[in-house]
């Protein structure tokens, strides 16, 4: 078992922004969330082979569209969010496992370990960002017989929308809910669910993700005393990737609605898609990647990410493309019933070059 300390933190938010493919939370919130934790007491990363098979796990992740201004997430709603899943249910959660990697989704999980005393649990629902809930949910998505707890806490507190919410049903039909509950909050909101004995989770999630994500955000740490061009060359190295474009951002099209931010990014001729994290990318009619391959736009000025919600024209940036063999997937991004929905939003097919 690991002790999480401050260069944890700073290493999970550098490897997590990568792996937020453009959304995934953010940088300063993902460092706020991270720093609170370790200065509070000390949180634990363990590995599941450390734990009890039928130990019970739970979820930890952060709902809503990355662009949305009005929201709010303190560091105590992730825990409030998670006493209320162990409230509603009779087994003791022992640990936490966060949806995904991001900038500051790597470390979910990390306020509650110190103040609770669970463990963060080194897998997560997906080893990069995801758009939907459904996504990290093992492939229970297309379950009608799994009956699931989800709980939500946090919203803005200057325009009274602070919400707390115990939703009971599928995970389809409940994440839904919390979808709603994010949007109604200000935009995004601190959410714990799907409590799960370890085994299953071992079976079903991207086993080692924060790892994977601390690992790399160790490569980009130790990168950037030689400038922002070894930067990205340290984590293209490192990811086993590719730059598929370097140049000048021509155009963001963004719209937000129902929670999830929409549309495409230009840089040259390259073409980006994205539903709250970068799904496609395309240029001369071909399609050069899909989901959950990770895509991410990497500054040229220095060398880390810029996310979809920050990127402006005439950013330089250089876009980076890390095959989806390369990174540790959950059976949530497996799940073909997940991709219609994203794939409606988006108007691209997805699932046909995904799940190939």
């Amino acid at each position: 078992m690991r002790e999480l300390d401050l260069r944890a933190v700073h290493a999970a938010v550098a490897g997590g922004s990568v792996l937020a493919a453009g959304g995934g939370g953010w940088v300063d919130h993902g460092l706020l969330v991270g720093t609170t934790a370790v200065q509070y007491g000390t949180p634990r990363l363990a590995a599941l082979d450390e734990l009890d098979p039928d130990s019970m796990l739970a979820t930890v992740s952060a709902i809503g569209a990355p662009a949305a201004t009005g929201w709010e997430m303190r560091p105590r709603d992730y825990v409030r969010a998670l006493e209320l899943l162990m409230g509603a249910v009779d087994e003791p959660i022992v640990g936490t496992v966060t949806a995904q990697n991001g900038s500051s989704t790597t470390c979910n999980g990390w306020v509650a370990s110190a103040v609770l005393g669970t463990v963060v649990v080194d897998a997560a629902g997906d080893g990069r960002a995801h758009p939907t809930g459904k996504m990290g949910s093992f492939g229970l998505a297309a379950d009608d017989d799994h009956q699931t707890v989800q709980a939500v806490a946090g919203g803005n507190r200057a325009e009274h929308r602070y919400l707390e919410l115990v939703t009971r049903g599928t995970v389809r039909h409940t994440a839904n809910v919390l979808r709603t509950a994010a949007d109604q909050s200000g935009g995004f909101i601190s959410c714990a669910r799907n409590p799960l004995p370890a085994s299953f989770v071992a079976a079903h999630a991207a086993v080692g993700a924060i790892s994977f994500a601390l690992d790399l955000g160790e490569a980009i740490l130790t990168a950037e005393p030689g400038g922002p061009r070894r930067t990205i060359e340290a984590t293209v190295e490192h990811l086993g990737g590719r730059i598929l474009a370097t140049g000048q951002v021509r155009s963001r099209e963004l719209r937000t609605e129902n929670a999830f931010d929409v549309g495409t990014i230009a840089v040259g001729e390259l073409e980006l898609g994205f539903v709250n994290e970068y799904l496609t990318a395309e240029g001369s009619g071909e399609r050069l990647a899909t989901f959950p391959d990770v895509l991410a736009t990497l500054s040229t000025g220095t060398g880390r990410i810029i996310s979809i919600a920050d990127l402006r024209p005439g950013d330089e940036v250089a876009v980076l493309h890390v095959p989806k063999a390369n990174v540790p997937l959950g059976d949530g991004v497996r799940e073909p019933s997940v991709y219609p929905e994203v794939e409606a939003m988006l108007g691209k097919p997805l699932a046909e070059y995904a799940l190939a």
